[in-house]
């Protein structure tokens, strides 16, 4: 593997200082601790983080601070950016035992896309199985949201 020229080398770091300074300002403000759109001057950040190009961050991503840690998080087909789900009982899995007793598993159209459980039905009765997901100390989806520098 060839590494990068010194001169290189020094263009990449002087180019990603601003991206640094501008999460280093974001936070600790205590206002930024819920999740929230991202910022203009952060996107740069947020797409490096999460390999994509920045116009797919608009509308599809959040930040938030962990006191000076600047997290975000990339919205997607089975990724939530919310709060997670903890509840062991949850009205549409309840609904889905109703009408397929015996189900083996609950799909998340009817648990939802933030509960932590894998879902199956005993009898009529939603049971939250095994946690799948882990919890971050601030209750969000710990896989989720990542450290952006």
């Amino acid at each position: 593997m060839r590494l990068p020229s010194p001169r290189l080398l020094v263009a990449m770091l002087i180019a990603a200082a601003p991206l640094a300074a501008q999460a280093a300002d974001y936070c600790p403000d205590p206002a930024h601790a819920t999740p929230a759109d991202v910022p203009p001057d952060l996107t740069a950040a947020v797409a490096k983080a999460f390999n994509v190009d920045a116009p797919a961050i608009a509308g599809a991503a959040y930040v938030r601070c962990v006191g000076p840690v600047l997290m975000g998080c990339t919205i997607g087909a089975n990724l939530v950016c919310d709060k997670a789900d903890t509840r062991r009982r949850l009205p549409g899995a309840t609904e889905w035992c109703r009408q397929n007793p015996g189900s083996d598993f609950i799909p998340m159209a009817a648990t939802g896309h933030a509960t932590i459980y894998n879902w199956s039905c005993k009898g009529t009765h939603a049971v939250a199985g095994k946690a799948v997901l882990t919890v971050d100390p601030q209750g969000y989806i710990a896989d989720n949201w990542k450290t952006i520098h």
